[in-house]
Order: structure tokens, then sequence, then C-alpha cells
């Protein structure tokens, strides 16, 4: 049978649902009921179900509501000719479970459905409904649908948001029916426990039904509240009955004035001082060496992270570049962690060896932009549309861990490395014959690679918090020690190092008076620059 027909028909039907089940209560107490069996049309309806949910036809918010109208008002029908005690059904897109009480009284008690995604609990008393039109019999039925979420996701116009908040399904829809005909306002509410589909205990869930009078229908939380909540389950109280559902609220970074000032400035800052430590470790011999090759990739990787982040990140009209723009930021910022981690490695091998301390620049090539590459690859390849987000140029929540988990598996390695190193030099100080000069200098670059290791860790333990409400204090952290990376590191790495600050004490000496250097200077600035070149950082003297 063909999916719009079904569709069409089911318009049909649900204009003469009510005058049917009127029928059907009229029919429970005559001798025509036996005519009907109560079996085969509910297989009809899970039948007719099944086609359209595999169609994936219900392409719009008009289509569901009379969908979910027809299914409510169908149930209410069939189920006076189940016979009692009800029925338990399956099919591939459809989970039913239907209880049924006959009877002259109106049954008492509280009654509990169960379906792999959902529970229900109710008072019989309340779906039998007022007693003086009490028809002799009780039904109430629990319909779970596998799929339907995709097809109601993003009708959200009956629910209150404010700018940095979104919504995303994050349960089974269900359709809770009972025979009783006026739903509307029930005097006890009816607990609806829903199993969510992704769990966590940082998002805030909020119980919602479908609202078919609602600008052709959406969700909303009317009539009802959230009773219980953990990252399991949701339990939901409501007054009246129909299709529900739980929401996930997602909230995006808040980007205040004042944030937006301190982004753009400290990364202003960082770039120029990003830029001055490039130029110090590719242009002056004297300090060149295994370390300060790793230190000047790791300036390269965040200069140009800082830069593509300044130029693209709020750049989402054209979701390619944007997604471009996601995956250099994904690369590059994996890249400066990777080139610390090479960092740490080195110290260790500087302790550990007396001899070929000092790693092969392809290897380091391999593991400072080869790792993060194959990361960023496999990422792209498994899900592609996970770069770029509505808001940013960065990654989706689906990805983020593709992005975390890499951080701390480099900042567990570092930290072992570094935990050994100290415990290395330590020993080597104590030693009979410990080469001092050496050991003080490793242990500066230790301290310092620590200090490294805290300014780019802690940055990112406080993007963690990003994605929850009333994170504003960790919006200002994250910002004030994302943007002004670049500067600690020229701080650490040039302004702290003494060789470092004897070269630019010598280039500024020669712009200020190029030409009148005398001799003595001149004699002196050799002698020196001799003695340097002689030294090397320690690597390879211990």
């Amino acid at each position: 049978m063909d999916v719009n027909n079904l569709m069409e028909k089911f318009d049909i039907v649900k204009n003469d649902m009510k005058e049917l089940s009127e029928s059907c209560l009229k029919l429970s107490g005559s001798k025509d009921s036996k005519e009907l069996n109560g079996e085969v049309l509910l297989q009809s309806l899970l039948s007719v179900i099944d086609k359209v949910l595999s169609a994936g036809s219900l392409n719009g918010n008009k289509k569901v509501s009379t969908f979910l109208d027809v299914v409510e008002q169908a149930l209410k029908f069939i189920g006076p000719f189940i016979k009692t005690p009800g029925t338990q059904r399956s099919t591939s897109h459809t989970e039913l479970e239907l209880l049924v009480h006959t009877g002259s009284a109106i049954p008492q008690g509280l009654k509990t459905l169960l379906s792999t995604h959902a529970k229900v609990d109710i008072k019989m008393k309340e779906a039998a409904g007022d007693p003086s039109s009490y028809p002799g019999f009780t039904t109430v039925s629990l319909l779970s649908y596998s799929n339907l979420e995709n097809s109601t996701e993003g009708f959200y116009s009956g629910m209150k948001k404010n700018e940095s908040q979104n919504f995303k399904i994050n349960s089974k829809v269900v359709t809770v029916s009972v025979s009783n005909t006026d739903t509307k306002h029930l005097n006890e509410p009816v607990n609806i426990t829903l199993h969510h589909l992704e769990q966590s205990n940082q998002t805030s869930h909020t119980c919602v039904f479908w609202d078919s009078s609602n600008e052709g229908g959406a969700w909303s939380d009317r009539g009802c509240r959230v009773a219980e909540s953990n990252p399991k389950y949701t339990v939901c109280s409501c007054n009246h009955l129909s299709s529900f559902a739980v929401l996930m609220a997602l909230y995006d970074i808040e980007s205040p004035f004042e944030l937006q000032l301190i982004s753009w400035i400290g990364l202003s800052l960082s770039l120029i001082c990003l830029f001055l430590c490039i130029l110090t470790f590719s242009l002056i011999r004297s300090i060149k060496s295994p370390r300060t090759t790793i230190h000047l990739h790791l300036c390269i990787s965040l200069f140009i992270a800082t830069l593509v982040f300044l130029a693209g990140i709020s750049q989402t009209q054209n979701k390619v570049g944007c997604a471009v723009v996601a995956g250099m930021l994904h690369f590059f910022y994996l890249a400066s962690f990777c080139w610390m981690c090479l960092e740490g490695i080195q110290l260790f091998r500087m302790v550990i060896l007396v001899f070929n301390t000092n790693f092969k620049t392809s290897y380091m090539m391999a593991g400072g932009y080869g790792v993060p590459a194959i990361i960023v690859a496999v990422t792209a390849l498994v899900n592609r549309d996970g770069y770029g987000t509505k808001k940013y140029c960065w990654l989706n929540l689906d990805l983020i861990w593709s992005f975390y988990g890499p951080v701390c598996v480099i900042i567990t390695v570092n930290v072992f490395f570094f935990l050994v190193t100290v415990w290395k030099l330590a020993q080597k100080f104590s030693s009979l014959n410990p080469d001092l000069d050496s050991l003080h200098k490793i242990k500066a670059f230790t301290i310092t690679a620590v200090a490294q290791l805290c300014i780019l860790g802690i940055m990112w333990i406080f993007g963690c918090f990003q994605f929850e409400k009333d994170t504003l204090a960790m919006s200002y952290l994250f910002t004030i020690f994302g943007s002004l990376q670049g500067v600690m590191l020229f701080v650490m790495h040039c302004l702290f190092s003494k060789p470092v600050r004897e070269e630019y004490e010598n280039i500024l000496s020669q712009l200020r008076a190029p030409r009148k250097r005398t001799y003595s200077e001149f004699n002196y600035s050799s002698k020196a620059n001799a003695s340097r070149s002689t030294q090397d950082t320690g690597e390879s003297h211990i």
C-alpha cells in the first residue's frame, strides 16, 4: 500500500474517529461487539504504523499531528474489543502494552505499563473517567515508537527558551491512551518514565507533549513537570494524556561584549608574541637545539590556530568554509599539544640517556604533525558533519571528545615523563660527582615545561565547562587563559631565558648605534658569541 495514500486515509479517518469511538462504546455493550475481532484490528493498526514510519513520510508537523491523533483515537476504538486482561505486541517500529478491565464497578488502584524505553504509572479511576458515564470497561495503552523522534525534531515553538539555549529530543516518543474520553485535565497526574537516548549529567531535561493545536503541531511543556531526573531517565508528571518525550537542553557559550573585547585584545597580543618567538627560535643560531626546535613548531602551531580563530571562528554562513576552519583549529591545537608532549619526552631522554639524546627531525615532524593529521582525518571520515555548529566553526558536542580524548592522553603521558624526570634529577643531584651546570639547566627546562603544560592544559579544562548553563565565570577564565597563551610562552621561553635576553640586548645595542661600534665592543661581543657558541643547552654533556 502506498504510504501517501495511507496518510490521506489517516486525514479522512481523523475527522470520523470521534464518531467511530462513540460507536465503539455502544457496540461494547451490544451483541454485535462479538463480531469485531480486536486482535485483528490491532495488528492492522500496527502494520499501518510500521509502513508509515519505515517510509519516513512524516516530514512536517501537520502530518505528525494527524498521525498521532489518529493513532490515539484508534487505540481508544480498538481497546474495548481486546480480551481481558489485555495484550502486548512488538513490531519492527512499535512496542505496545494494552490493559483491559471489564465489569460494572469502576476499577481502583495503580497500574504500571512497561516498554523497553518507557514506563507509565496511572490510577485506574483516572483511566475510567466520569462514573456517571462509565461504559462498563476501562482500557489503558502505552505505545512506544522506534524512530518517531527524528520526524518530530525541531518543532519547539511551544517552548520558552533563551537565545543561548537549544533543545534536542533525548527519549523515544510514546503515546498514552485511555478509554476516558476527557483527558485534557486529569484530577490526579500520570507519571511517565522515559529512558534517555544520550546519558549525560551535564544537561537539564524537560518533559513535553505533542500539542497539535500549536501552529500545526509542536512540543510543549504545558501541564507537565519533571518529577525526577538522572543521567539514565526522567520521570514526567503530567495532568493530561497525549504523546510524550523528553527534551535535552543544550547551552551555547554566552559571549558578552567584555568577553569579546578580552578575546580580541589578548589574541592580538598573543599573535605578536608568538611571531617574536618564531623569529627568535628560527633566526638566532646561538640558541638552536632540539628543544628550541620543539618550541619553534609549538609556536607555529599556536600562531596559525590563533590566526584562524580570529579570522574564521564566527564565519558560519558558508558550511563548507566553516567546516574547514573547524578542521584547521582541530589540527593545529592538537599539534601544539603533540609538540608539547615531545618536549616532555626530550627532557626525559636528556636525563635518562647519556649519549644520542637528540631526536631526529623526521621523527619529531611525524609526532608533531603526523599524529594530529591522522586524528583529524579519522574524525572527518567518521562524521564530517561534526565540524561546525550553528554559532561557531568548532567541533559539535558529538565530536568534542575527538579533541579532548587525545589531549587527556597527551597530558597524562607528559605528567608521567615529568615525574620520572624529576625523580631521576633528584638522584643525579645526590650522586657523588654530579654535573651541576647541566643538571641545573635541565631543572630549569623542566620547570618551564611543567609551567607550559599547566598554561595549555588549564585553558582546556575550563573549556570543558562551556556546555552548561550559568558558566560565565568559566567563560572568562577560558577566554583569559586562551587569549594570553602566546604572551605567556614568550615570557617563559624568551624573557626568562638568559641566553635569549643577551641576544636581545645585543640586537638592541646594534640597532641603537650601528655605526659607532668601537673595537672593544666588537671584541667583547665576539668573545661573548664565541663563548655562547661553545656552550650547549646541556643536552649532550650529561
